[in-house]
């Protein structure tokens, strides 16, 4: 309706790198399967103000998620299964972020 994100947009034409454009064939293959770079671990074990952050924040949505759902009830209405879903998905929401936070397995410290 005459705004500028309704017009079609121009077509920008990018040049090709020239490695890409000097191979003729493409590269062969590994065996399906096989990585081709070593594996990296996810940043999320190695930093611990990534995992607090990431942690604390899930534990305060889930709470949150369950607290909107326990209102109803404490005004006295009855609980019907979507008031109980939405609680249980809340708990589950701040349980990940407790897993988040203990690392119960201990991969965020590197052994050898």
């Amino acid at each position: 309706m005459g705004s500028f994100m309704t017009q079609p947009l121009e077509p920008v034409k990018v040049p090709a790198p020239p490695e890409a454009a000097a191979s003729a064939s493409p590269a062969p293959l590994g065996t399906p399967g096989a990585p081709t770079s070593p594996g990296q671990p996810p940043l999320l074990n190695t930093c611990w103000s990534c995992r607090v952050l990431s942690g604390s924040g899930l534990i305060g949505a889930g709470g949150y998620v369950y607290w909107v759902a326990r209102k109803p009830m404490k005004l006295g209405y009855p609980p019907s299964p979507g008031t109980i879903m939405q609680m249980v998905i809340g708990i589950s929401i701040a349980c990940w972020g407790i897993v988040i936070l203990s690392d119960p397995k201990g991969k965020a410290f590197r052994v050898g």
